[in-house]
């Protein structure tokens, strides 16, 4: 996996190489335990997947800028204060393998750094007026929200369909990722119909992300890394598109019973949960409908000229469904 995200950085290696510099001035601060939690982030980064589609998509239209460098900073910052707020959220202990925020420094510390982190993006983009920027992200802070507040609204609910899920991880996902393309996009001054278009194509690459992360929930291989055991989801009362799918083909006698266990959950039932789930093909409609959207963001690229640019999109996309974690 790390292999494949090297490839992909290539073309942009000396951007990315800048923009680590940049964020890590920009996240500085001159109170102590501010600096201790942003080194600790800084040092257990991530796979840096948002600014890597900001300075593809900008490099593929035209020149990088200083907006550019911005524009990765602040969807990063964004990225990483709502992962803070997620820990949270999720009461989850682990993050990438290693203590999540919430685990050393407790909830209350937790949240304020997610504050700091959020107001640092909205602060760079209006200290340098990119009000075409500051709309965007604004909005997507905003349906990021939503999506997480209407995930828990739907939580154990027996009448959620395909319509609403997808709905839920373009707020909570999909959002985030389309403004990365799109802001990518403006950040080199391309026409609003480019700009319209990467957006689409950040959409149906969202969605695929999603879908990827929900399908996670029935691995037992993911346990170890993420610090999510499998079938967590299904605990949580999130119900996602695999189970959605199997709810709605079920026999009215296995669906009673799956609706049952999601209301009355108990540890026992998770693996009978999960069996019925392959049985009645909900892992595989899940996959259909993924490769569907990647489909979708590659169908888009094919309106641009080839070259290593395009090249390094197009091994992104396919890596975001074909990843293990």
């Amino acid at each position: 996996m790390k292999i494949i995200l090297e490839k992909v950085k290539i073309p942009i290696k000396k951007e990315i190489k800048e923009f680590e510099k940049q964020f890590f001035n920009l996240i500085k601060s001159n109170i102590f335990l501010i600096n201790k939690i942003t080194h600790y982030i800084i040092h257990r980064k991530g796979k840096l997947i948002r600014p890597i589609f900001v300075f593809l998509i900008a490099k593929m239209l035209g020149n990088i800028q200083k907006k550019t460098y911005h524009t990765a900073c602040l969807i990063e910052l964004i990225h990483t204060a709502t992962l803070v707020h997620d820990d949270v959220i999720d009461n989850s202990s682990l993050r990438r393998g290693s203590l999540s925020i919430n685990a050393i420094w407790k909830n209350k510390i937790a949240v304020l750094i997610g504050d700091y982190l959020l107001s640092k993006s909205l602060l760079l983009a209006t200290n340098n007026n990119y009000q075409d920027l500051l709309k965007i992200i604004c909005k997507t802070i905003k349906n990021m929200s939503k999506g997480e507040l209407l995930q828990m609204e739907k939580s154990k609910s027996i009448d959620i369909t395909e319509k609403i899920y997808n709905q839920i991880i373009y707020y909570k996902t999909a959002s985030l990722i389309a403004a990365s393309c799109e802001c990518g996009a403006r950040s080199v001054n391309t026409d609003e119909k480019t700009a319209l278009k990467m957006r689409k194509f950040g959409i149906f690459t969202g969605i695929a992300f999603q879908i990827k992360d929900d399908l996670f929930d029935y691995e037992e291989k993911n346990n170890n890394f993420t610090g999510k055991p499998i079938g967590i989801d299904i605990k949580e009362g999130k119900i996602t598109l695999p189970l959605i799918y199997t709810i709605q083909n079920a026999s009215k006698k296995d669906q009673e019973w799956i609706l049952n266990s999601i209301k009355n959950y108990d540890e026992e039932k998770r693996y009978q949960i999960i069996d019925y789930v392959k049985k009645y093909g909900g892992l595989k409609y899940a996959t259909k409908k993924m490769i569907e959207f990647r489909n979708s963001a590659l169908k888009i690229l094919e309106l641009y000229p080839e070259g290593s640019i395009k090249n390094a999109l197009k091994i992104m996309v396919n890596f975001i469904v074909e990843r293990n974690r």
